[in-house]
């Protein structure tokens, strides 16, 4: 553990460009970034707080700019630190472990029961043309997939870890003793099962823009 009077925030890649749940710091990513980089320069000035990130969510979050706005996103970047979590040395219990197996296991089986649903649907309908008709059996078989995709992505997908870089913000959270900071569901929710101590990410943001407001005042 790492022994520090400065509290730790780990940072995910959602805060950033999910407006809705995220830290409220802007109208928009550039907004949110500008705004985030003062705080947190003050911040760790004023040695009250430093903000983390795996190398995993940095690839993650650099992936969402073009040359012209990278620049701002590197300038952020100069303000955090960028740690891979030792994962040889976290523990934890054993029960976690059995609920990812479990859970995986039920999603696996409404996954696969989706499936069959939305091949009864598209025979029982006989929406599918002669297949020699590519262009119009394309448009037809199309329907049915993009509906196959969207239904298992939410069975198996919302609400669970699907990333080994979802993974990497927990373990260093945990390992830091740090906060958890992030708008997706499944992360948060596993964290909370990880035991890990989170921050809801508005309220982060609220504590951000007040180091942002002090400076102004002085």
């Amino acid at each position: 553990m790492y022994t520090t009077t400065m509290e730790q925030y780990i940072l995910d890649t959602n805060l950033f460009f999910n407006m809705e749940p995220g830290l409220n710091m802007g109208k928009n990513t550039k907004e949110v970034l500008e705004n985030i980089t003062k705080a947190a320069r003050i911040m760790k000035n004023q040695k009250k707080g430093e903000i983390y990130m795996p190398p995993r969510i940095v690839d993650e979050f650099l992936g969402f700019f073009d040359s012209q706005s990278l620049p701002t996103a590197k300038t952020f970047l100069e303000y955090v630190n960028i740690k891979s979590p030792i994962i040889t040395n976290i523990q934890f219990p054993a029960s976690t472990f059995y609920n990812i197996i479990d859970d995986i296991r039920q999603r696996s089986y409404r996954g696969l029961t989706i499936a069959e649903e939305e091949l009864v649907g598209a025979v029982k309908n006989k929406t599918i043309p002669d297949p020699n008709n590519k262009k119009e059996f394309e448009i037809a078989v199309g329907k049915h997939t993009a509906n196959l995709r969207a239904r298992y992505r939410n069975a198996t997908r919302t609400g669970f870890l699907d990333s080994l870089a979802d993974l990497d913000v927990i373990v260093l959270a945990k390992e830091l003793d740090g906060f958890l900071v992030s708008a997706d569901e499944g992360v948060i929710e596993w964290g909370r099962k990880f035991g890990v101590h989170e921050i809801e990410a508005q309220v982060f943001g609220k504590k951000l823009l007040a180091f942002v407001r002090e400076e102004q005042v002085s």
